[in-house]
């Protein structure tokens, strides 16, 4: 989880394949209104985000009941959207990729073929309640090499789920 530009897609994917997951990509779940919005500039409103967040925790418990092992990348911006995310599994962890604004806008700016434009970065981090304190879950300096990352939160996920990390 983070904001546009911290990595989500890329570490998501790293972290799926470390730890013989199933990869959920968020952005692709997004209605189509939501996807023009962003594309126009216009940030997400919560009323926007809600049922966005009710699909992708469908997702989750769907992958958990055919015994897979989701790897969700989704925002996940506020307390409240991740709590959303937790009634559907409340054994949810949620990896937050760090990262400062001024990477983020660049990161954004360089992607080809994003809807989500630049602009929007700012929102973002207005948006933003860092997940400090809450359970299950790993702050991570999303500058940190993809493989560190996902490294990284292999191992924290397999410590905390009681598993052998290696």
């Amino acid at each position: 989880m983070g904001v546009a530009g911290c990595g989500k897609s890329s570490v998501g994917a790293a972290i799926a394949d470390r730890y013989q997951g199933r990869l959920i990509e968020g952005d692709a779940f997004h209605p189509a209104a939501n996807i023009a919005k962003m594309s126009a500039g216009v940030p997400l409103t919560d009323e926007d985000r809600h049922g966005w967040l009710c699909r992708l925790s469908e997702e989750v418990a769907a992958a958990l009941a055919a015994g897979e092992r989701p790897v969700l990348t989704c925002s996940a911006l506020r307390k409240s959207y991740r709590d959303l995310l937790r009634q559907g599994e409340p054994g949810l962890g949620f990896v937050f990729l760090d990262l400062a604004r001024d990477l983020a806008g660049e990161r954004v700016a360089k992607r080809p073929g994003h809807f989500m434009p630049a602009s929007l970065v700012e929102s973002q981090y207005r948006t933003l309640e860092p997940p400090h304190q809450e359970p299950l879950t790993l702050a991570v300096d999303a500058s940190l090499p993809l493989e560190a990352i996902a490294e990284q939160a292999v191992q924290w996920w397999r410590k905390a789920n009681g598993t052998n990390p290696a």
